[in-house]
């Protein structure tokens, strides 16, 4: 069979939808090698976290040709369809929410995977423009695919309740992490790990700093939580930042407050696990990755009610009020007080998460391209 995807994410982006571009691709040629997997990507980038799929014989880049190499948006949109007919793709897989305009017409089977709908549940985080793109696009790939992929089951909810798709033209298909948060830090990693200066006991937040992830949360419960202990929060800045920053500040925290924007990826499994504690007070969530990757670094996980990550983190993580940080505190110091309580929460949560191993999603995602 060969299988098509769209690849912006896959070469442009290096988190989020980047990461689920790049771990679909790599899991289901694993897994299922006899197949042809082409990737559609607008540009051409340099990316250290593509060596692994540019090795792959089974997988090929196409990239535009002639006048679309001047408009790489415009072939994405809807230049790509003549490429994709070339290819005698069996199955075309929209990988970031969207498909191109007027596939349908193609003769090509089609899936789009939705992480989420943020921008509808809370739309004062997006800009009104940025919404009502978002809006169509989404809502368009959901009408026009043959089959959907919610990353859990919040986002089929979403989906079904706010585009009104029919239940059972969505299948749910959980992302896992990748492998290397499930082995032990290697031999390099303290040395390495020295350039982020961190401190010696610590509790994790991974995450974009900007409002919806809610890291202010932590900062305030910092003062109710034992002087030695730290809060490190790794991610991309926003002017987000700046607040949590001033907050700091103002209450005396700043020399417990490290925050880490250009983090590299080779480096995050041994930082979570170096962590005491890792929380997850996000407001909302389309399922949670950064929990599957502190559940598999064998870190007890602290995350928000309220949307899906509930789903991410098992019956055996504790999960707290977003507004809360009284109640976040209180668990956070139950759990550093607590080993036996602590290692029973990394053991039950290591085994939670073989639920998202990529044979799994594999096979899940070979049996929805084989059944079009």
């Amino acid at each position: 069979m060969r299988i098509g995807f769209d690849a912006k994410r896959t070469v442009q982006n290096n988190t989020g939808l980047g990461n689920y571009s790049r771990y679909v691709i790599e899991t289901v040629s694993d897994y299922f090698p006899d197949n042809h997997y082409l990737c559609f990507a607008p540009k051409k980038k340099e990316n250290s976290r593509l060596k692994t799929i540019l090795a792959r014989t089974d997988v090929s880049f196409v990239f535009p040709r002639g006048i679309f190499k001047l408009f790489p948006s415009f072939w994405r949109l809807l230049g790509v369809k003549r490429d994709i007919k070339e290819q005698k793709i069996a199955v075309f897989h929209g990988l970031s929410n969207e498909l191109p305009v007027g596939i349908e017409k193609t003769g090509v089977k089609t899936v789009v995977t939705i992480h989420d709908l943020i921008f509808l549940r809370y739309p004062e985080y997006y800009k009104p423009i940025d919404r009502k793109i978002y809006r169509a696009k989404f809502k368009r790939a959901c009408k026009k695919a043959d089959k959907i992929i919610a990353v859990s089951e919040c986002t089929k909810r979403d989906v079904i309740s706010f585009f009104h798709i029919p239940e059972q033209k969505i299948e749910v298909v959980y992302q896992g992490c990748h492998p290397n948060f499930r082995r032990g830090a290697p031999a390099c990693a303290p040395p390495r790990l020295e350039k982020y200066h961190l401190p010696h006991r610590f509790i994790l937040s991974v995450g974009s700093i900007e409002a919806r992830k809610n890291l202010l949360l932590p900062v305030k419960a910092l003062s109710k939580i034992p002087e030695d202990v730290h809060l490190v929060a790794v991610g991309k800045p926003t002017p987000y930042q700046a607040e949590v920053e001033a907050y700091a500040a103002k209450n005396g925290l700043s020399s417990r407050l490290h925050i880490i924007n250009n983090v590299a990826f080779e480096d995050l499994p041994a930082i979570y696990q170096s962590a005491a504690v890792f929380v997850y007070p996000s407001f909302f969530e389309g399922f949670g990755i950064p929990i599957i990757e502190a559940l598999s670094s064998g870190v007890p996980v602290i995350a928000a009610t309220g949307s899906c990550l509930e789903e991410a983190g098992g019956l055996n993580s504790v999960y707290i009020d977003p507004n809360d940080d009284a109640e976040l505190a209180k668990k956070i110091n139950t759990i550093l007080g607590n080993k036996e309580l602590s290692d029973s929460m990394i053991a039950a949560g290591k085994m939670y998460v073989q639920r998202f191993s990529e044979k799994a999603i594999a096979e899940q995602l070979m049996q929805i391209y084989k059944l079009l």
